[in-house]
């Protein structure tokens, strides 16, 4: 399990949050998700998930992820 914040660009309002929320729930091995105008925090399971997985689901929902910031734990 690794945590990562992902800085997204597009995110305006409580509706973008709860888009961009709801996108990576769907996403199998993604736990602990917080969603904020601009940033989603959360934790993955490795042998689940890949970063462009993350990316592709985020921008499939109308959004620009600029950077995934990743670290253990």
């Amino acid at each position: 399990m690794r945590s990562a914040t992902m800085v997204i660009d597009g995110m305006s309002c409580g509706g973008c949050v709860v888009s961009v929320k709801r996108v990576l729930e769907r996403v199998p091995g993604v736990s602990d998700l917080q969603v904020e105008v601009g940033e989603a925090r959360l934790t993955v399971d490795d042998a689940l998930v890949t970063e462009a997985t993350l990316r592709q689901s985020v921008e499939r929902a109308g959004f620009e992820v600029e950077e995934v910031v990743w670290s253990n734990g």
